[in-house]
C-alpha cells in the first residue's frame, strides 16, 4: 500500500499532470509544441524512434521530423495515448519514478474514423520526473518497451 506525506500527495498530482500534458501534446500537436507545454526538463533523456535523444532539442527534432514526413506523405497521424495503471514512487524529495501502461492508437487522416482502428501498440512505460528549482515537476527520462504491436 502506498503511503504518502501531504507534500508527496501534491507531488503525485503534479507528476500525473505533467505526464497527462505530455500525452495530450502528442495527441493534439504531434509533439510540435512540446517545449511550450513545459512538461520535459531541458536535459531530458528520451527513448523514441529506436534511439535515445538527449535534451529537449533532440526530442523536438524527432517529433518535428516525423510530422514533416507525415505531411509530405499526405496524411498526418491522428494519435491517442491512453495512460493506465500509473504508479508513482519517490526516490528523493526532488526525484520520482512513474511507471504505467500505455495503450496507443494511431491512424492517418482526420477523425472521426468510422472504419475502425485497433490499438497500434501496448507499451510498458518508465518515466523519471524531477522537481526543478522553480518547484515544478517535469519528465526527466522516458523509456518504454512495446509488449503488443499491431501487425
Amino acid at each position: 500500500m502506498a503511503k504518502f506525506s501531504a507534500e508527496q500527495v501534491a507531488g503525485v498530482l503534479a507528476i500525473k499532470q505533467a505526464i497527462y500534458e505530455w500525452g495530450d501534446e502528442l495527441d493534439v500537436h504531434n509533439g510540435e509544441s512540446m517545449r511550450e507545454r513545459d512538461c520535459l526538463t531541458e536535459d531530458v533523456e528520451y527513448f523514441v524512434g529506436g534511439e535515445w535523444r538527449n535534451g529537449i532539442d533532440e526530442v523536438l527534432g524527432f517529433y518535428n521530423g516525423r510530422l514533416a514526413a507525415q505531411r509530405e506523405a499526405g496524411a498526418v497521424m491522428c494519435m491517442r495515448h491512453l495512460i493506465t495503471n500509473l504508479k508513482v514512487s519517490f526516490t528523493s524529495e526532488t526525484h520520482a519514478k512513474a511507471d504505467f501502461l500505455l495503450l496507443f492508437f494511431a491512424k492517418p487522416g482526420d477523425p472521426p474514423f468510422t472504419d475502425g482502428c485497433d490499438p497500434l501498440a501496448t507499451a510498458d512505460v518508465w518515466m523519471e520526473c524531477r522537481r526543478d528549482d522553480d518547484g515544478e515537476w517535469r519528465i526527466s527520462r522516458f523509456d518504454s518497451t512495446q509488449i503488443f504491436i499491431r501487425g
